[in-house]
């Protein structure tokens, strides 16, 4: 029998705090390693893979969105590479950065360092690429990690693993990445808050509500739902509209930063922009349901929608009428999730008006919701997206991955000094800080 999943923790936190002490270019040397592996070994993934495409389609237990998030290519596995090449090069001063420098008083300086939050359990489902871009997130913040995949990934899970082990070993570091392959239940594994520092869960919105009931005493990063809005204004470029909803809604429809619901100014309904909205929509086979304002403008609709809180995950969608930019941005706070959303539009006082209004983790004007992604954002890649309001909020790379500490240098230096009767006084200056390493 393998270590317990205890066992597991105290490998993972053991090699995270060694990780944490390489150079910073020695984990960059792992990440690009491993980056390799994934290219270099292609064939042996895409081979576990489809032990698992296989299990996965005789079963018949996975819905087709579910399906296609399983599956590896060969040009998935080249981007998977290309993004954690990018990690590899964007980290270089990511642990131990000094971002805060004070002169306390004579001889008693305070700095703020980056460091690693710790150990991290990360929870996914169906995704097996998620493996090695967060173990290369984790490897390059220097935290531990505990990776607990779902059974319907357990072939490709295994050999992703194995190749990121081996790229850590390049160090001595193999015990910093974890693979929980034991049975215990996602339920268990939240319990253990003597080991385990943030959750991650990345999947459906009832993994992520299942792991933020089940949690005990450990933060978790993450969104329960991606209920993204596109709204299409009176001032909207023709142009743009149907290009910015058909990869919002039509790119990947099962991704969390699809397009769910398109609200359009009441004042568009009777113009052919509506109609080329809809016939596009038609041509891309999306199933409209009419909320409940547009149903009533309409002599013959789509069904009503259920709720306007709905996350479709495939080609449906939901649209609602609004009156003004206001209303969308009221319609959203009620309806949506705080995760992306879009306004089209021309005017520029309008677009301003809803960047400002709309709380949300990402907002956008005149571009897609499919851009709120950690690689297209120049992070690398991503553990996930965070509509949290503490500590990290939008797509999470890095940075959404440490914490910081206080490093006081002192010389013989005591409070009692600094009293009212005392010899020293505070000066509490700025210093300047160190001059980053950009290479």
């Amino acid at each position: 029998a393998g270590p317990t999943v205890e066992q597991q923790g105290e490998m993972a936190r053991a090699g995270g705090r060694t990780l944490a002490a390489l150079q910073p270019e020695q984990r960059a040397e792992i990440i690009y390693r491993l980056a390799d592996l994934l290219t270099d070994q292609r064939e042996e993934i895409l081979l576990a893979n489809k032990k698992d495409l296989e299990e996965a389609e005789n079963k018949g237990r996975l819905a087709l969105p579910l399906l296609k998030r399983l599956s590896l290519s060969t040009s998935k596995l080249n981007s998977l590479a290309i993004g954690l090449r990018q990690i590899a090069a964007s980290s270089q001063d990511s642990v131990g950065r000094v971002i805060r420098r004070t002169r306390i008083a004579k001889d008693l300086d305070l700095e703020q360092v980056t460091v690693p939050i710790g150990v991290l359990l990360v929870i996914f489902e169906s995704r097996p690429d998620c493996l090695p871009q967060v173990s290369a997130l984790a490897i390059a913040s220097g935290n531990g990690l505990l990776l607990k995949g779902g059974k319907e990934a357990a072939y490709s899970n295994q050999i992703l693993h194995h190749l990121t082990q081996e790229a850590l070993s390049i160090h001595g570091v193999k015990d910093a990445v974890q693979l929980v392959n034991t049975r215990e239940e996602v339920e268990d594994l939240c319990r253990l808050d003597k080991l385990i520092d943030l959750i991650i869960p990345r999947g459906s919105s009832q993994l992520v509500r299942n792991i933020q009931k089940a949690a005990k005493g450990i933060p978790v990063m993450g969104h329960s739902e991606g209920i993204c809005h596109v709204y299409v204004d009176t001032d909207a470029s023709v142009e743009k509209v149907t290009r910015i909803i058909r990869d919002s809604k039509c790119e990947y429809p099962a991704a969390c930063n699809a397009l769910e619901t398109l609200l359009i100014h009441r004042d568009l309904l009777r113009t052919p922009l509506f109609d080329q909205i809809i016939d596009m929509l038609r041509v891309e086979q999306v199933k409209i349901h009419a909320g409940p304002k547009f149903a009533s403008y309409l002599t013959f609709s789509p069904s009503e929608v259920k709720s306007l809180r709905t996350e479709y995950g495939d080609l449906e969608c939901c649209i609602e009428v609004v009156d003004s930019v206001q209303e969308a941005v009221e319609h959203i706070h009620k309806y949506g999730s705080s995760h992306t959303d879009v306004i089209i539009t021309e005017n520029e006082k309008t677009a301003e008006f809803f960047l400002q209004h709309v709380d949300s983790a990402c907002v956008f004007w005149n571009a897609s919701t499919r851009f709120s992604d950690g690689y297209r954002f120049g992070l690398g890649a991503e553990v996930g997206i965070s509509t949290s309001r503490i500590h990290a909020r939008g797509p999470v790379g890095i940075e959404g991955l440490l914490t910081t500490k206080w490093l006081l240098r002192g010389d013989n230096h005591v409070v009692s000094d600094f009293s009212e009767h005392g010899s020293m006084k505070y000066l509490h200056e700025s210093l300047p800080l160190p001059q980053r390493n950009t290479n």
